[in-house]
Formats: C-alpha cells, structure tokens, sequence
C-alpha cells in the first residue's frame, strides 16, 4: 500500500519505490529506500512528513503515493 495510507503515528518498512528512475533516485537521496523503517509523523493539506533514518523530511502527497510499505 502506499505511504499516504499511513495514520499518524504508524510505522511501516518501506517495501519498493515506484515513479521514473529520477523519482526514485530522488526519492533514494532522502533516504527512502527498500527495507527502511519509515513512520508518519504527520498528513496535512496533502503534505506527509515522515520520520527516516532519525530524519524528518516533508514530502508531497504525490511523491508519498510512489512509496509502498
């Protein structure tokens, strides 16, 4: 499922990265790759801010949408 299914609060490990290959190269350099633990911090206005590799990073709703967990 994607990210953006994610409550607040939830944790899930992040299981493949869809889009074009400078999506997920983009989306590799915040440090969303395949088999990292992510947590929703929280959904607002469309905007997820996730919790990765002790980081906060705010990303889109569409770019949330190309991350399976």
């Amino acid at each position: 499922m994607p990210l953006t299914l994610l409550k607040p609060g939830e944790s899930s490990i992040i299981t493949r990265l869809g889009g074009n290959p400078q999506t997920r190269k983009f989306l590799e350099g915040l440090g969303f790759v395949v088999g990292a633990p992510v947590t929703v911090i929280s959904s607002t206005d469309g905007n997820v801010i996730c919790s990765i590799k002790d980081t906060r990073v705010a990303i889109s709703k569409q770019m949330a949408a190309k991350i399976y967990v």
